[in-house]
């Protein structure tokens, strides 16, 4: 099976990565685990909660709704990527509370944050320190702006995937 630029016999020997249609490449032999596959492209955390509060359009009456429109836009900007970030980009999307229970897409990855959707984040954030990609946090919250910047990943605020 080829994906991206990666080649396995079968999809039991491709990384989950690959399995999204994230292209990817194998780590020079030797390594380990996750070691052994690089993202190719940045990978674009959204703050579901906070990017959907940037925007009054009702969102507080349907917040799951709401949730799965912010997905939805999401998945049309995966390929091409957002303004600042060519794409393709790999987008995870973090929701929480009331969203929580919106599938995933082609092109978005939606993540259920078990407690507090910034502790994801910034959790999902510090394991991408260990990729080849950019890490880029969508949100306009100074505080986790700081948390995930502190974890060496870039922020952007919600104009980029609304503008």
């Amino acid at each position: 099976m080829t994906v991206g630029t990666a080649l396995w016999t079968t999809s039991q020997d491709a990384p989950p990565d690959a399995m999204m249609g994230v292209p990817v490449r194998r780590a020079a032999p030797g390594c380990r685990g996750r070691e052994r596959v690089q993202r190719m492209t940045t990978l674009l955390i959204v703050d579901g909660a906070n990017v959907v509060g940037s925007v009054p359009d009702g969102w507080w009456k349907d917040r799951r709704g709401a949730a799965e429109r912010l997905r939805d836009r999401l998945a049309r900007q995966a390929a091409e990527g957002v303004e600042g970030l060519p794409g393709p980009v790999e987008i995870v999307l973090v929701v929480e509370g009331a969203a929580k229970g919106v599938a995933p897409v082609p092109g978005v990855r939606v993540d259920e944050a078990p407690g507090s959707g910034d502790d994801r984040i910034v959790e999902l954030a510090a394991g991408a320190r260990d990729t080849a990609g950019e890490c880029v946090v969508v949100t306009a919250d100074r505080e986790l702006r700081e948390r995930v910047s502190a974890v060496g990943a870039r922020t952007v605020g919600p104009r980029t995937v609304y503008g």
